[in-house]
């Protein structure tokens, strides 16, 4: 599961540690952050409590708490961007599953023009972003998106649609603890993401989601690279490595005839 609250749109409040120093040796300073314990409270679960230690414990935790990012997930778009050069100045972004904030943070940080978010959970405003409450798979969600879209935040005309530069999804689906459940779960998630962004879109533009990984997703695959010019896997160092958690990044919209 990803690092946010369980949610249909995806995250979990981050904790932060401490980091101590060792005492100066012979050729320089050897830094060594010290694992630290927390111990099993009153009526505490033991998985409550490890995940607790795992996230004091978590060096992105300490990297975003360090510099202002309300989730370790900022720094899974950030390698992303790197890797893809997803995010341009000027940019209209739409991040769906926006909570905590850590994506839309790093959009604006990298000069987005407007970033424009949604999720389940209620979202700490963002200066400079539009975030509203709502679940994604709520039928009306697709439509208010795109009404935000509009300059005007009017109902597009016949015929035209509101564009954007790139879509990005953090969405996943609440866990049950069958793993293949999950998966198709998440899938079903990202097919309605793939089919918002193909509808707002502009050609050239890009799209990147959260996948888990499993069997189901030859049909997917081939409809985003029909529709995109380049398809790949990615697992940001971010990611923590028993997750089974990756990306399927998506750029170059072909942008098809009658589409807009």
């Amino acid at each position: 599961m990803s690092d946010r609250p369980k949610r249909m749109s995806g995250s979990k409040p981050t904790t932060s540690r401490r980091g101590r120093k060792t005492t100066p040796r012979e050729g320089g300073y050897e830094h060594r952050m010290m694992t630290e314990k927390v111990r099993t409270a009153r009526g505490r679960k033991l998985s409550s409590k490890l995940w607790i230690e795992r996230q004091i414990n978590d060096p992105y935790v300490q990297r975003a708490v360090q510099e202002g990012y309300r989730s370790r997930a900022a720094f899974k778009l950030i390698e992303l961007d790197e890797k893809f050069n997803l995010i341009r100045p000027g940019m209209i972004i739409v991040d769906l599953g926006a909570a905590p904030g850590g994506w839309t943070q790093v959009a604006l940080k990298k000069g987005a023009l407007r970033v424009i978010g949604i999720d389940i959970l209620p979202v700490e405003s963002v200066p400079g972003a539009e975030i509203i409450e709502m679940d994604f798979t709520d039928p009306d969600a697709p439509e208010r998106l795109q009404h935000m879209l509009s300059a005007s935040g009017a109902t597009p005309k016949e015929g035209e649609r509101p564009l954007c530069d790139l879509v990005m999804s953090d969405l996943a689906a609440n866990t049950t603890g069958h793993r293949n459940t999950d998966h198709l779960k998440t899938v079903a998630l990202v097919e309605a993401a793939v089919d918002f962004a193909l509808n707002v879109l502009k050609p050239g533009g890009h799209f990147v989601t959260k996948v888990f990984q499993g069997g189901a997703e030859k049909v997917l695959l081939a409809r985003l690279r029909s529709e995109f010019k380049t398809v790949r896997h990615a697992k940001p160092k971010a990611s923590r490595p028993k997750s089974p958690e990756m990306y399927l990044v998506a750029t170059g919209y072909k942008g098809h005839k009658g589409k807009g």
